[in-house]
């Protein structure tokens, strides 16, 4: 069983990363943040603000492999607007957390956007990549890769 259009349309148009939440806004409230204990408390806390993929989509085909935790994405692409919808969740929460920053880069942007944004740039701004084991480094790597992919096609 997965989710037909109707119930991916509705569960995507629910995530407010991206929409009533900007990048800009986490890079504004991250400047305020002085160590990295309440930088990562933040992170896990925007994870928090999406919604979770149900488990009838948490298939092989919706996860992303090259991570540590379990993560899975679901994602379309409107045809006439090029507009991008994105959802990923994972069962940890940091890794929730970094897919939210990811999200945010990418949810509701024009799809040619997202396929030649340097994502990583993103979370080398927010000294994000320094501060990842290689593990969750890979990880979130994988994540970019996955949501450029079908952002190309």
């Amino acid at each position: 069983m997965s989710l037909d259009k109707a119930q991916l349309d509705e569960l995507l148009a629910k995530n407010p990363l991206g929409s009533e939440l900007t990048l800009a806004e986490v890079k504004e409230n991250f400047e305020f943040l002085e160590d990295w204990e309440d930088r990562y408390g933040y992170i896990i806390e925007l994870g928090r603000k999406s919604p979770a993929i149900p488990e009838v989509a948490r298939t092989e085909d919706n996860q992303i492999f090259g991570c540590q935790s379990q993560v899975w994405y679901l994602a379309t692409r409107d045809e006439q607007s090029d507009i991008l919808r994105v959802l990923i969740d994972s069962d940890a929460h940091i890794v929730k957390g970094l897919a939210a920053i990811v999200m945010l880069a990418t949810n509701e942007q024009k799809a040619k956007q997202v396929a030649d944004a340097d994502l990583h740039a993103v979370f080398d701004e927010l000294g994000l990549l320094n501060h990842l084991s290689p593990t969750r480094g890979n990880g979130l790597r994988a994540m970019i890769g996955t949501i450029q992919t079908i952002a190309r096609s």
